[in-house]
């Protein structure tokens, strides 16, 4: 895919606060369409702070959120996550939430259910509502086929608490793109894995961006999966943004190495 220039996101001075603590403090950032962002920093600096006011789970205390979608560009600040995934951005969590006593397949199919028509009472009589099956079978068929696309089509079946780590990792995906987004926000896709598992998951964003059509901002610790696959970088140190560039740019930066290593080592 060739990344436009074009945002479909931006942040505008976006701060947010809790009592006494800022935790994002005017931060602006943009995500060209088609772009594989990362949004680093120490922890504390904001980042999952961001991420949820992007994705409705907190509303700012000043400035605004803006996404380019199907229905064009539209203030997305303090909507409910619901409407956000609606117009098209969906996530995953630093912490795996699945329903772990669901199936795979179950998993997969709650995140297509943002885009059922028809209503869930409707399937339980359906020689009332003969639509509502078919869009059920619909569904579970597409849902087989995003988990055969991962490589989880043998987990169809399982329960996802019975998944390797790995597995789940990429089932959260399937279920979040289950949902239909043309954006993608992964919080620490890297989590938990060890390093071949993390050298894979270079190809394997990539390939999501690729194949799906997607824009990608993620949230990572492990900077070999942040400069291996992420074009563009921002920066956060104590919720405000220090620097942003290309990977090589970030690597150099002074206060970026300041940041994660403390003045001695950075002068040194």
């Amino acid at each position: 895919m060739t990344e436009s220039s074009q945002p479909v996101l931006s942040l505008n001075e976006v701060t947010i606060r809790f009592g006494g603590l800022v935790a994002v403090d005017g931060l602006s950032m943009t995500v060209p369409r088609g772009g594989i962002v990362g949004l680093i920093g120490p922890n504390g600096a904001g980042k999952t702070s961001a991420f949820n006011v992007i994705t409705g789970f907190y509303k700012p205390t000043s400035g605004y959120v803006e996404f380019t979608g199907a229905a064009g560009t539209v203030r997305i600040t303090g909507l409910p996550p619901h409407k956000i995934c609606e117009a098209g951005l969906a996530r995953t969590f630093q912490n795996i939430r699945l329903f772990q006593n669901e199936t795979s397949l179950e998993n997969v199919m709650v995140g297509a259910y943002v885009r059922q028509r028809g209503r869930w009472w409707q399937r339980m009589i359906p020689f009332v509502f003969p639509g509502a099956a078919r869009e059920e079978e619909d569904i579970r068929s597409k849902s087989i086929e995003l988990l055969n696309r991962l490589g989880l089509r043998r987990y169809a079946d399982a329960a996802a608490s019975s998944l390797p780590y790995g597995a789940q990792r990429r089932l959260e995906i399937a279920r979040a793109l289950a949902t239909r987004p043309s954006f993608l926000l992964l919080d620490e896709p890297a989590a938990g894995m060890n390093p071949q598992e993390s050298a894979e998951l270079l190809g394997f964003i990539r390939g999501l961006r690729d194949d799906f059509n997607l824009s990608i901002l993620l949230i990572e610790h492990d900077m070999k999966v942040v400069m291996g696959v992420c074009e563009h970088i921002w920066v956060l140190d104590q919720g405000a943004l220090i620097a942003n560039g290309a990977p090589d740019e970030i690597r150099a930066n002074h206060r970026v190495i300041e940041a994660y290593l403390g003045k001695d080592v950075a002068n040194a």
